[in-house]
């Protein structure tokens, strides 16, 4: 007999539906349905950019209340799509940002970028359940992401492996104990790579993750390790920990997702499958456990672990991200806008793989060494636009 947690009736938004996370999101959604019936997880709103087609195909399955897409051109396409049913249909910007405050108790924020700014802290000042798939935004603006967090009182589940791993291991536990939390890193495609090889890496080649089914943007990150400075950004802000605690390790398998070492000499590991179903069955559920679709962990097969150091001369994104979380202010800010300017540019083919960093340093330097302290949101988008700028016309210069 499946006894049904009560956290199976909570009203769910997933804005980024479309994406990797998202549609491991609602595979967990429809997993739920089979095992616990058609009442588990109603929806109250799906939102994607501009993938019309299966932002449709998923309202017709899972019913939400609400489908909105964000590049307006699409809305009469949508709006046809989606003839006949009872699901209300939106576009723009400004729609994605107006789902987040719909009264759901859960909103799963996957989209990618910095994109997810807006609608994520819409989310967090109404008090709802944040399951946080997007790094970029707590990275981008994180002193006001925590301000608001405190006071809504909203609370925040990670969803990246790395930090609902960290969330779980911290849960019970007093961050004043801890000496060192370690985050793990694949390595991504090119562990192995002299950097020689690595100037004539193509897109495909980066996107293709040895472990993980992600999307090309965050495969990219993983290849120049900037998904974990990133991630280091976003731990200290999630979990309040200074930057001399945290670290990172290269764990080729990528089974152990992260590493607690408390000041009594303990270290606890928290250890699953490479399958972002896990993580997210967890955030749904929080703070109970449900049966997950998600792949089950394997140790005798899997014969063995290992850990290595990460190299910061062959990848120096982690370099430049851990500089910026020292320095703190709006060099985060800066340093996710480049990132992103400079990863569209790569994925566009119009600069080489190792133009990344390069790009990214020279709109550090051109920012100059102070970075004030964000006062609000808008200071947040106006370095951000400015970094923007700044990094596409170092892109242009690369090409």
């Amino acid at each position: 007999m499946n006894v049904a947690p009560q956290s199976i009736f909570k009203r769910l938004t997933v804005l980024g539906s479309t994406g990797s996370v998202g549609i491991s999101t609602l595979d967990v959604v429809a997993h739920a349905r089979k095992i616990y019936g058609a009442h588990a997880f109603p929806i109250e709103a799906l939102t994607a950019q501009n993938n019309v087609e299966t932002l449709a195909k998923q309202a017709r399955q899972f019913h939400p209340r609400l489908a909105v897409i964000g590049d307006e051109t699409r809305y009469a396409q949508l709006k046809e799509l989606l003839a006949g049913t009872n699901v209300e249909v939106a576009a723009g910007r400004n729609a994605v940002i107006a789902a987040a405050t719909r009264p759901s108790d859960v909103v799963m924020v996957s989209i990618v970028g910095a994109a997810g700014l807006a609608p994520a802290l819409e989310a967090v000042k109404r008090g709802a359940t944040i399951a946080l798939a997007n790094k970029e935004c707590v990275v981008a603006a994180g002193d006001i992401f925590r301000r608001a967090q405190e006071a809504s009182g909203a609370h925040v589940i990670p969803v990246d492996s790395e930090h609902n791993a960290a969330f779980q291991i911290l849960d019970c536990n007093r961050g004043a104990a801890i000496e060192k939390l370690t985050i793990t890193a694949s390595g991504g495609p090119f562990r192995e790579w002299p950097r020689e090889r690595m100037a004539s890496a193509t897109p495909e080649q980066a996107v293709a993750h040895p472990n993980w089914s992600m999307g090309a943007k965050i495969s990219v990150d993983s290849a120049t390790l900037m998904n974990k400075g990133l991630e280091l950004i976003e731990a200290h802000y999630l979990f309040a920990i200074p930057p001399e605690r945290l670290a990172v390790i290269v764990h080729p398998q990528s089974v152990v997702h992260c590493l607690v070492t408390y000041e009594d000499g303990s270290t606890l590991a928290h250890l699953s499958a490479p399958d972002m179903r896990t993580p997210i069955a967890h955030a749904l559920a929080w703070p109970e456990r449900m049966k997950s679709p998600s792949h089950r962990l394997d140790l005798a097969a899997l014969g063995q672990l290992t850990f290595e150091n990460p190299d910061s001369a062959r990848f120096p994104c982690l370099g430049l991200a851990e500089a910026c979380l020292r320095t703190g202010g709006l060099a985060p800010t800066i340093l996710n806008a480049a990132n992103e300017v400079a990863v569209g540019a790569f994925l566009g083919r119009r600069i080489g793989f190792l133009d990344i960093p390069r790009v990214v340093e020279e709109t550090l330097a051109a920012e100059g060494k102070e970075y004030a302290v964000a006062a609000d949101l808008d200071s947040v988008l106006e370095a951000d636009a400015r970094a923007r700028e700044l990094a596409s016309g170092f892109c242009r210069n690369a090409a």
